[in-house]
């Protein structure tokens, strides 16, 4: 449901009593996700929710809110008006995705910064108790403020990236190596992880990264997370409880694990397939529905990926050089005239083998990992596709990309032991294409062959990621750690609304 105008002031007398939490979230995919099935679960468990959005945005999402609220839920969301027409921008351009350049994407930045002075004016028109705004967004610990009420802090990734990230920028043990291959180990953390230069984000990486660009946009972001009320976790206790405490311990603000919750909010939909194109679903669980449980690999690089013509060649020849079978989303960004020409070849080879199947743009991404014929997936190491996949216990082949995509590949080949790593070496921003091969053929066969095959290392990361697949169900059950976690903090938040009520009376 959208509202705006006068019948915002009706519905939030109507609520008064309750607890009002407002949600806002950062416009790019791996962010949004997470965050929205957030917002959902506080609506579930009794909150009054309203997600500030814009309308490109919510479109994405809006059938789900309005199915809530339709089930009695108290759950809107408020529309903003993206200044497309100001920055330069088509209309409907409204999220970090849809940049395909540099340039584009200093307009989106640009017109997201814009968006400010009206959220803030917002803040103060609906008078929430408490807001739960994303890391990147981190203006909104002083609007907060203003109106005396918790902002929450979302970090839509792994504690342990966290936890890394703070002491190689505290302690920054790679400055002195002599080359960006060099191996150093990251201090302080509970395992022995080590890295090389080139696996972190420049902004890191080089020493005057401070005052660089991305640089001076990460400071503000770190010290507003020092200043909020606490911070909220897309994570589980089981999962990486010794971070979990590090965490504490480190950052020392109040956090809470609530994930994972793509599983605890899917759990009660109906439909799973509802995040893609369902059109084809059909002919697609009738191909897989021929395939012996466990032997299939899903192949996903996430929303914002972006690979070159060359290196999509050596995934192809890869996949069809290995002895299993496969699922790979291609997306349509991807696509240039000599891949699409290649693809299509590709395709039709796939077919008549049967061995592959291309998806083309978005795919039913959780009803392709919890079909029985799914043995393992090829991930980004985005925190949503690494859990979505641990939900239902299936190992991993880690190809990290960017951002703190290499700390979670850390976490999940060196300390869950639940994946192989395929070889990525570069952190890349996510619009830098290099006409460069990443990972050759002989590498992803191989990669392929270790997950999927019968050998010993394959059996012991299934029976280790079957155990966490299991672990994340029982923490969202009643009286499991992330579900009690959610209650506490709701009812903390409440306990902060009637004393603040009872101050000023």
């Amino acid at each position: 449901m959208s509202i705006s105008g006068d019948s915002k002031r009706m519905e939030s007398q109507r609520s008064h009593n309750q607890l009002h939490v407002i949600f806002l979230p950062y416009p790019t995919p791996g962010h949004m996700i997470p965050m929205i099935d957030t917002a959902r679960l506080f609506a579930k468990h009794g909150v009054n929710v309203t997600i500030i959005t814009t309308h490109a945005n919510a479109s994405t999402f809006q059938r789900s809110i309005d199915s809530d609220f339709n089930s009695g839920y108290s759950i809107k969301t408020h529309l903003i008006h993206f200044p497309s027409a100001q920055v330069g921008l088509p209309h409907g351009v409204e999220n970090i995705k849809d940049a395909t350049s540099f340039e584009m994407f200093g307009k989106i930045s640009r017109g997201l910064s814009m968006l400010q002075d009206p959220i803030e004016l917002l803040f103060q028109d609906l008078q929430p108790d408490c807001i739960v705004t994303d890391m990147m967004l981190p203006w909104t610990v002083e609007a907060a403020a203003k109106l005396n009420i918790p902002r929450l802090y979302y970090y839509s990734s792994s504690y342990f990236s966290n936890c890394a990230s703070h002491f190689i920028r505290k302690y920054r043990p790679h400055d002195d190596l002599v080359s960006d291959t060099q191996k150093f180990t990251i201090p302080c953390l509970p395992h022995t992880i080590e890295m090389t230069p080139l696996m972190l984000a420049d902004w890191i990486r080089t020493k005057n990264s401070a005052t660089g660009s991305f640089g001076a946009i990460f400071g503000p972001i770190f010290e507003s997370e020092k200043r909020s009320y606490g911070t909220l976790y897309n994570s589980f206790h089981e999962l990486e409880s010794d971070y979990e405490k590090l965490n504490k311990t480190t950052i020392g603000i109040k956090s809470w694990s609530v994930g994972p919750v793509s599983t605890w909010i899917n759990k009660d939909d109906d439909n799973n397939s509802n995040r893609g194109d369902i059109g084809k679903e059909g002919e697609l669980l009738n191909w897989l529905n021929t395939k012996p449980n466990e032997s299939v690999l899903y192949v996903s690089f996430g929303s914002l990926t972006r690979l070159s013509h060359e290196q999509i060649v050596e995934i192809a020849y890869g996949l069809e050089n290995s002895s299993h079978n496969f699922i790979w989303v291609v997306r349509e960004k991807d696509k240039d005239e000599d891949v699409e020409g290649f693809l299509q070849s590709f395709e039709e080879r796939m077919k008549e083998s049967n061995k592959g199947y291309i998806i083309w743009n978005w795919a039913p991404q959780l009803v392709i990992l919890d079909h029985p014929a799914t043995g393992g997936i090829v991930t980004h190491c985005g925190w949503n596709s690494i859990l979505e996949s641990l939900s239902v216990g299936l190992p991993m082949i880690t190809w990290p990309m960017f951002g703190e995509q290499f700390y979670n590949e850390k976490l999940v080949v060196d300390v869950l032991k639940i994946g192989v790593s395929v070889g990525s070496k570069v952190n890349k921003f996510w619009l830098s294409i290099g006409e460069d091969v990443v990972v050759r053929r002989e590498d992803i066969a191989k990669a392929v062959e270790i997950l999927m095959g019968s050998g010993q290392e394959s059996k012991e990361m299934r029976i280790r990621a079957k155990k966490l697949g299991d672990a994340s169900k029982r923490t969202i059950e009643k009286d499991g750690d992330s579900y009690n976690n959610l209650i506490q903090l709701i009812d903390e938040l409440k306990s902060l609304k009637k004393s603040k009520a009872n101050g000023e009376k």
